[in-house]
């Protein structure tokens, strides 16, 4: 379904879309990067308002989100379109190309939710849920005016103007962020981007919701424990309680290389944790991504792939009673 761009500029014969820092020139009948802006009749559009490619119920773990609703299950929906081009997408089908879709209005997500057993709310995921932002803004506004206490969570590559992302944030509970590096010469190569963006974002949204990062280590490209170092010190001086996640890549899309090996993620695991208080490592079985308490150590989740159990409660340790973020 269509609906008219919030975020624009009206220059002459053109419109400069103001969604995300691409800030697109676009003619008649032309797409911005995302593939889902373009102009009809004078007027900035997008194509993917309420369009849902893919859905499910998924562990909030998943997402992943560690410290946000430990055990819960999280309805997850995406639609398509991207504004980064990275070459080892997981979900390019839906990303870079335009799939099958279903129309669910904000009306229907607000029916199915309390349907769902174990259910918090839902996921805007899978797809750039930034370049779903208008059906995405108005949904959030109205599952909340519907119940607050329904999360909205976000898992997005965090690439978005500042206007927008404030707009959009006081429905918004929890995100987890993607910082795909520490360099805007990967951020260019790799994932047609640039950094700086991507880390006002994650300064913005600690101060209005909880946060988590991702950051996929990618084998000869951004998998030094430099690198590593100069994530953790950046989220650190942010926030250190964020919770990091390490996840191993295999090739996909248009990336050939090899997977990252295991003792390279330990590695930058072990030294990303000499700065924040919790880091985990995804895509990788057999790893201890239990929940301990920075202070004394004991146990506060533990998990076993998607199997969680909580020995929490209101976000202190049992032991020490040292306070821990996470929102159970």
């Amino acid at each position: 379904m269509d609906t008219k761009v919030l975020f624009y500029e009206k220059k002459e014969e053109r419109n400069r879309c103001g969604v995300c820092p691409h800030n697109c020139l676009i003619d008649e009948g032309k797409f911005g990067v995302c593939k889902v802006r373009t102009v009809k009749d004078g007027e900035l559009i997008a194509i993917n308002y309420g369009e849902v490619s893919s859905s499910g119920v998924d562990p909030i773990e998943k997402k992943p989100l560690y410290h946000y609703k430990p055990s819960k299950n999280i309805l997850s929906i995406g639609s398509f379109g991207c504004n980064m081009t990275c070459s080892f997408c997981q979900n390019y089908e839906i990303s870079q190309n335009r799939p099958s879709t279903q129309f669910v209005s904000a009306e229907d997500l607000i029916r199915i939710i309390p349907t769902i057993e174990n259910n918090v709310g839902v996921a805007f995921t899978y797809n750039e849920p930034m370049m779903w932002y208008e059906y995405m803004c108005d949904a959030s506004k109205k599952i909340k005016e519907d119940n607050e206490d329904t999360s909205v969570v976000v898992v997005s590559n965090g690439y978005i103007n500042e206007e927008p992302l404030r707009k959009l944030l006081p429905y918004v509970d929890a995100m987890n962020i993607d910082l795909k590096g520490y360099t805007n010469k990967y951020y260019n190569k790799v994932c047609g981007a640039n950094l700086n963006p991507v880390l006002e974002t994650i300064r913005r949204c600690n101060d209005h919701c909880h946060v988590e990062i991702t950051t996929l280590l990618v084998s000869d490209e951004n998998d030094s424990l430099e690198e590593a170092k100069e994530i953790a010190q950046f989220i650190a001086s942010v926030n250190e309680n964020i919770p990091l996640h390490l996840s191993r890549y295999f090739p996909r899309y248009k990336m050939e290389n090899e997977a990252t090996k295991i003792e390279r993620i330990t590695e930058a695991q072990n030294e990303a944790k000499k700065y924040l208080k919790h880091v985990y490592i995804g895509n990788v079985g057999g790893v201890d991504n239990n929940t301990y308490c920075s202070k004394c150590g004991a146990l506060l989740i533990n998990r076993n792939g998607y199997s969680t159990k909580v020995h929490i409660s209101e976000g202190r340790c049992n032991e020490c009673k040292e306070k821990i973020n996470i929102i159970i």
